[in-house]
């Protein structure tokens, strides 16, 4: 018999097959279900337009140049079909910790799932780390702009970071309902700053000041064909569609999952990729295609430049730095959120110390995992930062990335192992063809030809 999940998050019943028995004691508490289906949506179009739209759609357009919008595209498709292979498996084990708890009931190996488990609290403590420092660096530099004399070197910028992680534990761990509503707030901002630059190349556009012809020209460093440029692009701009995997470590915190879940998963999604097209067009229109691979302030990115350009009244040095730390800080909270509540389901599992299981009685958050996962991207965050290491970020971030392609190949693969289990009444299925496309497709994209060089440790 499949396992069900009682009102507060507990387990009740037998486990499914490969699963394990509940971790923690019965008299500790669930998690809080707070999270309804307008929370959640926020929660998915937050985690997916963060930092990543303002760090990467430079790099997907200077592989492809004029064409940058299919790219993402491509992604949308491969994303959506790994997303409806998580929507089976979190609609069938409604549990926190998402992809290693699938791996963990279709193979039943705590080693593999151990390695699952790593990879993706290491892509969510990586990313929310380097969020972290480019917040700092960012803020830093942004109240120089306009008071003048504050500090901006590296002891500054550690000293904010570390300051920035330990905010976003304290806000955890006060509950999920403090935090989701904080990503709330982040989130509209974050869309009222795309919303300006999407504005200003619409302005383009209609104003004849933009070529419209570019959008469809094709240009690519060295001697890449175009299916070999798209390939690199979407592996970079996969990884901006990945918040759906970070929104089903916290089904265990969302009202009534089995049926909210589907429907704002793939909503989300499909928002999240009309603003990603909508700005790399917006990109193309605004800057020349030569240009559009090095912007003036890399920490800023592109869509800094598209604002300089296309609407030169702004006093966008001054403005720009702090409207993107609200997108950043944004994709550092939803990374601490899904890192700790995956640390939290593995120890109930039994796969990880089951001390890293225990939940706060008050405030019903998995306190243990919030200080544990804290405690981590801190000593990344001094670590880099002292070794003055942004190559050390980029090729960690690259290798955790390649791996994640990798989780989501194996949980493609998971859907179809665990049909053997039963599955709960009017439950989602997927169509058995779409984890076989999405499997071949991620596993195609974790192949070095999808790879940039500086992706990798060396």
């Amino acid at each position: 018999m499949a396992e069900r999940t009682s009102a507060t998050g507990g387990k009740t019943g037998a486990t499914a097959a490969g699963g394990a028995a509940a971790a923690t004691p019965a008299e500790e508490p669930g998690l809080q279900r707070v999270m309804g289906p307008g929370l959640l949506l926020l929660f998915i179009i937050g985690d997916i337009v963060g930092a990543g739209i303002f760090a990467i759609t430079g790099s997907v357009a200077g592989q492809v140049g004029g064409v940058a919008w299919l790219p993402f595209v491509v992604a949308f498709a491969i994303a959506t079909v790994t997303a409806c292979s998580y929507l089976e498996l979190v609609r069938k084990y409604p549990q926190a910790s998402g992809a290693a708890l699938y791996v963990h009931k279709a193979f039943g190996m705590h080693f593999v799932t151990f390695i699952v488990a790593f990879t993706v609290m290491c892509s969510g403590i990586t990313s929310a780390s380097t969020s972290s420092s480019l917040v700092a660096t960012n803020l830093l530099q942004g109240l120089d702009g306009v008071f003048g004399g504050v500090p901006t070197g590296t002891v500054a910028t550690l000293v904010t970071a570390l300051a920035i992680i330990v905010v976003l534990g304290l806000i955890n761990l006060r509950g999920v309902g403090e935090s989701v509503k904080f990503n709330v707030v982040l989130t509209l901002v974050t869309v009222l700053a795309l919303a300006i630059v999407i504005g200003i190349g619409m302005w383009t556009a209609v104003s004849g000041e933009g070529d419209l012809g570019r959008i469809v020209v094709f240009e690519s460093e060295g001697d890449k064909n175009l299916f070999a440029a798209v390939t690199v692009a979407t592996a970079i701009a996969f990884f901006a569609m990945v918040g759906f995997e970070d929104s089903v470590n916290m089904v265990e915190e969302t009202k009534d999952p089995m049926r909210i879940f589907p429907r704002m998963m793939l909503t989300g999604l499909g928002i999240c990729v009309l603003l990603y097209i909508l700005v790399a067009v917006t990109v193309v229109l605004v800057i020349p295609i030569d240009d559009i691979a090095n912007p003036e302030n890399p920490n800023a990115g592109i869509l800094l430049d598209v604002v300089r350009i296309g609407a030169p009244g702004i006093p966008v040095d001054t403005i720009f730095p702090f409207l993107t730390v609200f997108a950043v800080v944004n994709t550092a909270l939803i990374n601490m959120l899904m890192a700790s509540r995956l640390v939290y389901g593995m120890a109930r599992q039994g796969v990880l110390p089951r001390a890293l299981g225990h939940v706060l009685p008050g405030r019903r958050t998995p306190w243990a995992a919030i200080v544990f996962t804290t405690l981590l991207a801190m000593g990344l965050i001094t670590y880099v930062r002292l070794q003055d290491g942004t190559s050390i970020v980029g090729a960690l971030g690259g290798t955790t990335a390649l791996l994640l392609l990798a989780v989501f190949a194996v949980v493609n693969v998971c859907v179809l192992v665990l049909r053997r289990d039963p599955t709960p009444e009017g439950a989602f299925r997927v169509p058995t063809v779409l984890p076989v496309v999405g499997a071949v497709a991620c596993a195609y994209l974790v192949g070095p030809w999808a790879r940039l060089p500086e992706q990798f440790i060396q």
